[in-house]
């Protein structure tokens, strides 16, 4: 077999109208193949572009031209030839290679392919699981390509920015204690240890705390988290996250740092200017005018709180979800107002608001139209006194050709997040929230988030955003002593961006007493807070900074930098909404020694466990 030579002195993106004469050597794969007149023309095709060559007999040797009859899509070739301009009227102005093509002297194929299961190009429809199992020939699409390579300027861009900003980047174990963190952990075996389990982690968070317990001051990371829960478009298993931590600062000083490297990679990668510093919402208001507490701020629909104009109202459903509970809280009767636009919704349209309401909990979603007369349509209008009626109007400045979508229940979170819902249902029909890439990026932070939420079911507490996150420091004292539990608010912020969260914080509780509180208000034990966190509660009476950190999610900031949807766009090798992975056919049976040498026996009976058998399970 003679030697074949593999090394290029261009890209196939890279060669220009300055290029011609010049004797080049590409590699690349073969696109589109075309014979033309005895010339033998194909598109050569790597990550840099695509450059056009072209096989000549009167230029090639008799067996470089009999090699080219013999290329088909996707074989690895190595190429030689001379740069020159296309001939008059067959310029590409869509390639950046366009003006120019190869004319190949020397061919030697590198690789053969078989016929691909589907075409490597973009705008071709495929079959998600396809796609999936193939996503080796997946990747070699300019559009997934162009999503990597948009990650990595965005992980380089980060990394430089902090690294500015004096952060040091430290790597925390994958393999470590199971801790609770709000979803299910992947478990691992110890084989040396018999019997005992570490955990994949669902974040860095006692890690990076406990590097700010050692002085390290501040960090970062491009950490990789695990959470065995329940999967959709923009849920992994496992996903990646820009981890960031520091000492001796507060929100004051801390979001300038994180709104300039924000600023920085949309001006880089898409050559957008951010303003900054970044508006900030408490999360109360977040609620009560968009009823979400990652608002999309583009366009209005704002909710109104119609709880006053109905406090005495005989209709029941109002007069059930203003009723205070035994722990004297109440519910709200509130609405949103689509102007002038009641005509643009049928009946069935109100039906299918109305059943997406019932997923967020709600019992109902009422509707009121207001007449060509002023009169109010509703199923519910017969139970309205008059004085309400013209209060309703008043309240929300009402007139004819405008709709009302209301929602009641005792409930304040499933009438936030039923309108919330509506609310961007009804703003992409009507076409008000803009498309991906279209107008300013609208960015801010929602602030002051209430540190616990109340379950009624289990009649505990939990924390809203995880059992570190410190209260504000006017609120240490109430905190401590178990008093006003729910008026108390987290140091805790969310950067949104049109509506979509793309990182999560908090400062840090530091102080032992404070730590402690916490766990008491989430009726942990000491000695089940001990069990569970006992190194990091060590750790804390060692001297311990004020601290806080943020994490960004890489896929989602990545997918929004990239103008796609799910963000297995933008990973490498993702997996299914079961969480297997199709290419590999993963995950998948073990053999019984493995698990004997791990003490693990599967259960008997168990036919959905693959490889289940005698040998390997006990009663």
């Amino acid at each position: 077999m003679a030697h074949q030579r593999t090394v290029r002195s261009h890209n196939c993106g890279e060669l220009r109208r300055s290029d011609i004469g010049k004797e080049i050597t590409l590699c690349g794969w073969i696109g589109k193949r075309r014979d033309h007149g005895g010339l033998v023309f194909s598109d050569l095709r790597d990550r840099y572009g695509l450059t056009q060559i072209v096989f000549d007999p009167a230029i090639a040797r008799p067996e470089v031209f009999e090699a080219a009859g013999r290329l088909r899509t996707e074989f690895v070739i190595w190429c030689k030839g001379s740069v020159r301009s296309r001939p008059e009227g067959m310029a590409n102005p869509k390639l950046s290679t366009g003006e120019i093509e190869v004319a190949c002297t020397e061919l030697q194929i590198l690789s053969e392919a078989k016929t691909t299961p589907f075409p490597i190009e973009d705008d071709v429809e495929v079959a998600e699981t396809v796609r999936l199992k193939y996503r080796y020939l997946d990747l070699r699409r300019p559009s997934l390509q162009r999503n990597l390579l948009v990650r990595h300027k965005m992980l380089s861009i980060v990394r430089n920015e902090l690294d500015k900003q004096g952060f040091v980047e430290v790597e925390t174990p994958i393999l470590y204690k199971s801790t609770p963190e709000g979803a299910r952990d992947f478990i691992v075996p110890s084989r040396l240890n018999p019997g005992t389990f570490y955990a994949l982690p669902q974040s860095p968070q006692t890690l990076k705390q406990l590097l700010m317990v050692s002085g390290m001051d501040r960090y970062y990371q491009v950490a990789r988290c695990f959470r065995d829960e329940d999967l959709r478009a923009d849920r992994q298993p496992e996903f990646s996250q820009i981890d960031i931590e520091a000492s001796f600062l507060d929100e004051e000083a801390f979001f300038p740092i994180l709104e300039t490297m924000i600023s920085k990679l949309w001006k880089d990668v898409l050559g957008q200017e951010v303003k900054t510093p970044f508006l900030r919402m408490p999360y109360s208001e977040a609620m009560a005018r968009f009823g979400s507490d990652k608002p999309d701020i583009r366009f209005g629909l704002e909710l109104q709180d119609l709880s006053g104009v109905f406090h005495a109202s005989g209709f029941q459903v109002f007069k059930n979800a203003l009723t205070a509970n035994s722990r004297g809280i109440a519910g709200s009767v509130r609405a949103i107002v689509v102007a002038g636009q009641a005509e643009r919704f049928s009946r069935k349209d109100l039906d299918d608001l109305q059943a997406h309401a019932g997923t967020f909990g709600a019992k109902g979603l009422l509707w009121i139209k207001v007449q060509a007369d002023g009169t109010l349509q509703s199923p519910a209008a017969k139970f309205f006194s008059e004085e309400e009626k013209s209060a309703l109007v008043a309240k929300l400045g009402l007139k004819a050709g405008d709709l009302v979508l209301c929602v009641a229940d005792p409930r304040n979170k499933v009438v936030f997040d039923a309108l919330g819902a509506i609310r961007l249902n009804v703003g992409g029909k009507l076409g008000m929230i803009p498309k991906q890439g279209e107008g300013k990026p609208a960015f801010l932070w929602v602030v002051d988030f209430p540190l616990l939420e109340y379950d009624e079911k289990e009649n505990r507490y939990y924390a809203c955003h995880h059992p570190f996150t410190s209260p504000k420091p006017e609120h240490f004292s109430d905190f401590v002593n178990g008093q006003n539990l729910e008026s108390v608010l987290a140091s805790a912020y969310d950067m949104v961006l049109n509506g979509v969260e793309v990182g999560g914080g908090s400062m840090r509780i530091y102080r032992p007493e404070v730590q402690a509180a916490m766990f008491r208000s989430l009726g942990l034990s000491p000695e089940q807070a001990r069990e569970k966190f006992g190194f990091f509660l060590e750790a804390l009476q060692y001297g311990t900074p004020p601290h806080g950190g943020i994490a960004f999610g890489i896929e989602r900031l990545t997918a929004i930098l990239c103008g796609v949807g799910p963000i297995r766009d933008v990973m490498a090798f993702p997996k299914t909404q079961k969480g297997t992975c199709l290419m590999s056919e993963s995950p998948s049976a073990v053999e019984p020694d493995q698990l004997r040498d791990l003490g693990i026996c599967l259960v008997s009976g168990s036919d959905k466990i693959p490889g289940n058998s005698p040998q390997n399970s006990k009663d």
